[in-house]
């Protein structure tokens, strides 16, 4: 009774992680750029009494064995990098990616971070920065007296300064792409890590290639589907209350045994 109750205790740790998985993505459903998290579940050791394929006398052998599962775990908590809707906005900094890529922000110590969050903003010195402040690593500043910015499809930025006809080419905006997105490391304000899952950063030219183009005036939502978050939400209560009435049924037949045996 001890490995059952052991082992519905694993399923209901397992089922708690996944409903926290759940709700931090409806909370962020409203985070632009915001991908969402899947829990990925495994079994457990096995504890084999009976080796399958074991000699069961001098001719035969044991067709299956057997093998006692001792519960379940979460392995991982795997992003979803899949594309969320698109927003129009009124705002010329606001920038989405159609497909593929990350734009790449500079940390205060120097260190490039990725986001698929485009809604820019300028600071006091004019630079291209995220909601946190820190900047485009290609450090693109407008100039004084703009009046109108333009963003191109291939990241080309340019400026209409002083209401004046032709546009100055500002720079342009390099995405970069990664072999495994989903090992990426998450640190919170729509930013990530390289990691060694992950992957180098592979750096382009938008719309080349297998890079996504550049869509100005266009904000990406989150890829969190509420519908399907609610559906998973229900699946887990269910199999949560179901591990808990098999700690129930195994206390009390531990109780029995206790009393009458």
């Amino acid at each position: 009774m001890n490995s059952a109750l052991w082992v519905s205790k694993t399923g209901l740790a397992a089922q708690d992680l996944r409903m926290t998985t759940i709700s931090n993505n409806l909370a962020n459903v409203s985070t632009a750029g915001f991908k969402k998290d899947r829990a990925v579940f495994e079994d457990l050791f096995y504890q084999v009494q009976k080796q399958p394929g074991a000699q069961a006398d001098d001719l035969n052998q044991l067709p299956s064995g057997i093998q006692v599962g001792t519960g379940v775990r979460i392995n991982g908590t795997q992003k979803q990098f899949t594309e969320g809707s698109f927003e129009t906005s009124s705002n010329q900094l606001d920038v989405a990616i159609a497909g593929q890529g990350f734009f790449q922000i500079e940390s205060p110590d120097g260190e490039l971070l990725y986001t698929r969050n485009g809604q820019f903003q300028l600071n006091s010195e004019s630079l291209l920065v995220n909601g946190n402040g820190l900047p485009l690593a290609q450090n693109i500043a407008l100039p004084e007296g703009t009046t109108k910015v333009t963003i191109g499809r291939d990241g080309t930025v340019s400026a209409v300064v002083d209401n004046g006809v032709e546009p100055i080419e500002l720079g342009q905006l390099l995405t970069v792409n990664f072999a495994n997105p989903a090992g990426l490391e998450s640190l919170g304000g729509n930013l990530y890590r390289e990691t060694a899952a992950s992957g180098e950063a592979i750096e382009g030219v938008p719309g080349e290639e297998a890079f996504g183009e550049l869509q100005q005036f266009t904000i990406e939502g989150s890829n969190v589907s509420v519908v399907d978050e609610m559906v998973s939400m229900i699946a887990v209560q269910r199999a949560y209350e179901m591990n808990a009435k098999v700690v129930s049924a195994a206390d009390e037949m531990l109780r029995f045994i206790n009393q009458n045996v």
